[in-house]
């Protein structure tokens, strides 16, 4: 059941993992994410590696490419959206502790060096995981899927 006053959108910036593109339009579908919008290098369907893990998702979530991902958010900024990045730094807060308003934009960086400081330094808040072990990150699929569902317990609530 979606929400239409409640949009929630997803921005890929420079996912290098056609796997990893394939994963997030699959657990967008799941999620009820209304867009996504690919950004720079992140590749788009049709594509072999992105369709053999969506399962059809490419196709029941809309979706378009910007090279120039600050277009994107300056324009959903423009439409009241709140931009959210998904990036461990100093200035992150625990997503257990973030309370989203909607309609919301979260971005997802790149798996090597993450959301870019042009597009840091727009979000309205940037929440992380917190890492318990030896690694600083997940993989950014399994990440994404983390963030969508617990943005979804305040958007469906």
């Amino acid at each position: 059941m979606k929400h239409p006053k409640r949009k929630f959108v997803l921005i890929l910036d420079n996912i290098r993992s056609l796997f990893n593109v394939g994963s997030i339009f699959r657990l967008a579908d799941g999620a009820g994410v209304n867009k996504i919008y690919l950004g720079g290098i992140t590749g788009r369907p049709p594509q072999p590696k992105i369709d053999k893990v969506s399962l059809g998702a490419e196709k029941s979530v809309p979706f378009e490419h910007y090279w120039q991902v600050w277009r994107v958010v300056d324009e959903l900024k423009k439409q009241g959206y709140q931009i959210v990045a998904l990036e461990q730094t100093r200035k992150s807060i625990n997503y257990l502790k973030f309370k989203p308003r909607f309609p919301l934009a979260l971005i997802i960086g790149n798996e090597k060096t993450g959301v870019g400081p042009a597009l840091l330094k727009r979000a309205d808040k940037i929440i992380a995981l917190p890492m318990q072990g030896s690694k600083e990150s997940l993989n950014v699929s399994t990440a994404v899927g983390i963030a969508l569902y617990k943005i979804n317990e305040f958007r469906f609530s």
